[in-house]
């Protein structure tokens, strides 16, 4: 295989794995939009907050052992099983009518999705060096297709498919990924990149990263919140589950095409600047979402997000890519970390306020998770300007 020809392959590897981590995060809060889900499981509001909890309590453990293991022995191996991972808990949501197994399932799938999501975002950068930020966006956008092809499929169920096949295909394109990985050569680890588990807690007292790590954990949670609850609170309000699935839907398509602009606009604007105005607009969106009653504010809202949401993640990866390229394995394997927490604590607290009070209510958590962003994103904008006057006052001085 030709130098050329080698990054093209396994970035198109990539993009196959993000697509189906996409799939995982859309999954429940798409099918949990529909009536007859909760019905089949017997579980009320804060046992769906619950569930999408062991969702991301499976990525979080995954993030935590995927990372060092990458710097190990590289990404063919957390790939594989990751994939196979996600095939075997998609095949039990096929078939789960409790929620002992449906938090089983939950588990299981967060661990094989996780390990898709480290494995791949830890690639491109490895791959890209210079240009991670742009490709790391680039890659995003697939996860916007796997995410929006749930909400999509799910749509056109009635009359046509039912839950379980929509579980069933979802588990054929994750094991088509698994026997693709298999085929693959990949890059051996390298042998300076070598991690203990210890270092995934170690890079936290890296200069700037925990700033970069808490922007994740609200834009985490955030996504997790509007991912696992948007179709609920659409019907809750009144409108049909259809209605509610192509709200979703919405969300997740703006979310495509926001990476698809942030890879252009990376050329002209600098990380930060563009962080710090998608914070801005998500907070706009969350507000937007919040006191909507009518479709068209609905729509309005989740397009909002999304447009807001996709550059974050990448973008924030890429500016710890740019500082800690030795030990990029591990410092996203403790960025996701603390990203999970975020998506365990945040959608699990719109569970339980609904139970307590109305999803609306629920719904208030988002805005919050904004505000937080926007606090951050700003800090960390400051920062790397201050950091950019150091660095020409010494340069001046020689």
């Amino acid at each position: 295989m030709n130098q050329e020809a080698r990054p093209r392959k396994l970035f198109l590897a990539a993009c196959g794995g993000i697509l189906v981590f996409g799939i995982v995060l859309a999954i429940l809060g798409t099918v949990f939009g529909l009536p007859e889900m909760r019905a089949r499981l017997r579980i009320d509001l804060a046992q769906q907050g619950n569930l999408i909890l062991l969702l991301y309590l499976g990525i979080f453990c995954a993030s935590l052992v995927v990372g060092p293991l990458i710097d190990r022995a590289g990404n063919k191996i957390s790939l594989c099983i990751s994939s196979l991972f996600v095939t075997v808990a998609m095949l039990m949501f096929a078939a789960v009518h409790s929620f002992a197994a449906a938090g089983t399932a939950a588990v299981l799938l967060g661990l094989g999705g996780g390990g898709l999501n480290t494995c791949t975002n830890a690639m491109v950068s490895d791959l890209y060096g210079e240009q991670r930020g742009p490709m790391l966006n680039l890659l995003g956008i697939f996860f916007g297709i796997g995410a929006l092809f749930v909400p999509l499929f799910a749509g056109s169920l009635e009359g046509h498919f039912t839950i379980p096949q929509l579980f069933v295909f979802c588990s054929v394109l994750s094991a088509g990924c698994a026997l693709a990985y298999g085929m693959i050569a990949f890059p051996p680890a390298r042998s300076d990149q070598s991690s203990s588990w210890r270092d995934i807690l170690g890079v936290a007292r890296y200069e700037g990263l925990l700033l970069l790590a808490f922007i994740l954990f609200f834009e985490s949670g955030n996504e997790a919140c509007i991912g696992g609850w948007t179709s609920t609170f659409v019907n809750a309000i009144g409108h049909s589950p259809q209605s509610a699935t192509l709200v979703l839907a919405s969300y997740w398509a703006a979310l495509m095409v926001s990476r698809i602009l942030a890879a252009r606009l990376l050329s002209t604007l600098e990380k930060p600047q563009l962080l710090l105005g998608a914070a801005l607009i998500s907070a706009a969106g969350c507000a937007i979402l919040l006191f909507a009653r009518s479709l068209s504010m609905l729509f309005t809202g989740t397009a909002l997000i999304g447009l807001s949401y996709g550059p974050i993640f990448p973008t924030t990866l890429a500016i710890a890519g740019d500082r800690y390229s030795k030990m990029v394995g591990t410092v996203f394997g403790f960025l996701f970390s603390v990203a999970l927490l975020g998506g365990m604590a945040l959608p699990w607290a719109v569970g339980e306020v609904s139970q307590r009070g109305s999803v609306r209510a629920g719904m208030i958590v988002p805005l919050i998770g904004a505000t937080g962003i926007s606090v951050l994103t700003l800090a960390v904008l400051l920062r790397e300007r201050k950091r950019a006057m150091l660095s020409e006052t010494s340069a001046a001085k020689f």
